[in-house]
């Protein structure tokens, strides 16, 4: 198992390179080879109406008179030492990690995503719950009573979820449920649990019905290729209880379950924008989205490598988790 995990972790490295490494590509060299000047390139990086001083300040501190190696090096240096800071940044230097500096807030973008990422990790966190025991659970019923009434029906419920997105849902929920959940905000989880899930329940509803329809989905043919496998006849001629029987199946299906969550998971901590803008909540996504909308390319920036180190660390997680998920692993 050692071995196993050891491989992962380079893997999980590498990725997390490639994704330094794809991302600095796009934001800084992809714009270059479509024709675009380095004072164009830095004025991405300015406020609105950039003076010619600020723009060669801007374009020198970015490295964009340096060659493409050298960029690299110094986007990489940043991220593990931080970087110095020119004059009226209104900071000196942005400490490491630095994922960028936006120039219209005067301030580390890292700084800005920890501010914001409460709000998503409790929005994620809590449809994440939801569309997972439910989702589960509704892919096992439906596989249990294959071709019946409850199959059916479950069938029907997933195809509605995946069918209606959360630009429908949300406003639709929010117009109409509110004599139930009458508040939708961020509050503490410290402060009070009950009022936290309370005022984010219409958020965790509506980003969780999509995710419950693909959960179920996924459940339920699994658990019907396990319960149709001939280990699982052996067990039933050998009268082992049903119960014991249908857990053996849905024990199969989790780590394919667990592989894909790990996915959806770490890309809703990289900002669930449409619930975020639906109902008003300001976290990574609502921060991206203002981002672009701003012309802040440091916090758009920012934010996509923060998605995707997420995500390479999310999938590590679970890839650790195999070797109690799937025992074959352990005898690697």
């Amino acid at each position: 198992m050692t071995t196993f995990l050891v491989r992962r972790a380079v893997t999980a490295v590498l990725l997390m390179f490639g994704v330094v490494l794809v991302t600095f590509l796009v934001f800084y060299v992809v714009p270059g080879l479509g024709g675009r000047t380095t004072d164009q390139l830095a004025a991405q990086f300015a406020s609105r109406d950039p003076s010619p001083e600020q723009l060669a300040l801007i374009e020198h501190r970015l490295g964009l008179d340096q060659p493409l190696y050298v960029q690299f090096w110094d986007y990489l240096r940043a991220l593990v030492a931080g970087m110095d800071l020119p004059p009226g940044s209104g900071a000196a230097h942005c400490s490491a990690p630095c994922l960028g500096w936006s120039w219209r807030l005067h301030e580390s973008v890292l700084a800005l995503i920890l501010d914001r990422l409460p709000v998503t990790v409790s929005i994620a966190v809590g449809a994440a719950a939801l569309w997972l025991v439910f989702g589960v659970l509704s892919g096992a019923l439906a596989a249990v009573f294959r071709g019946g009434l409850v199959d059916r029906a479950i069938r029907v419920a997933a195809l509605l979820g995946v069918c209606l997105p959360v630009v429908f849902i949300g406003p639709l929920a929010r117009a109409e449920l509110t004599w139930l959940f009458p508040s939708v905000s961020y509050y503490s989880f410290l402060h009070n649990p009950f009022v936290w899930a309370d005022h984010l329940m219409l958020p965790w509803l509506t980003l969780s019905l999509g995710y419950f329809a693909l959960y179920t989905r996924l459940t339920r043919s699994g658990m019907i290729d396990a319960l149709s496998g001939h280990f699982i006849r052996t067990a039933q001629a050998k009268g082992l209880p049903r119960r014991r029987v249908v857990w053996q199946g849905l024990r199969t299906t989790f780590p394919t379950v667990a592989t894909v969550f790990a996915m959806d998971l770490g890309l809703l901590l990289g900002g669930a924008v449409l619930a975020e803008k639906v109902y008003g909540l300001h976290g990574i996504g609502d921060l991206a989205q203002n981002g672009v909308d701003g012309q802040d390319l440091p916090v758009v920036l920012g934010v996509t490598l923060f998605a995707g180190l997420f995500i390479v660390v999310a999938n590590f997680v679970v890839d650790a988790a195999y070797a109690v998920l799937d025992p074959r692993i352990r005898l690697d």
